[in-house]
């Protein structure tokens, strides 16, 4: 259950980060490094899981000569990050009513 815990929150997390402004791979990275560990292998099969649920698109862009595949976040991704809001202060309430 942890596993599957952690992995929703980092969906959630590169999703918020997609709110401050498309952006690619190596660059989300390095803005989520800023709050948690996680490294490219573990960012990519979330990104393929969230375009996969339309939750992200994808769009190219030449940069250098070369393809750069960046991320936009879709209007089915928002809601999600609404409804985790949603739940999360449930979970906040559950944890009050532990730590009185």
């Amino acid at each position: 259950m942890r596993e599957q815990v952690k992995k929703g929150v980092l969906e959630i997390f590169v999703l918020a980060m997609l709110t401050r402004g498309d952006s690619y791979g190596y660059k989300i990275v390095s803005d989520l490094s800023q709050y948690i560990d996680i490294t490219e292998s573990t960012l990519y099969p979330i990104l393929r899981r969230l375009e996969k649920n339309d939750e992200l698109k994808t769009y190219n862009v030449l940069f250098q000569g070369r393809n750069r595949k960046y991320y936009m976040i879709t209007s089915k991704g928002k809601i999600k990050i609404d409804e985790f809001l949603h739940e999360w202060e449930d979970i906040r309430k559950v944890y009050e009513i532990l730590m009185k």
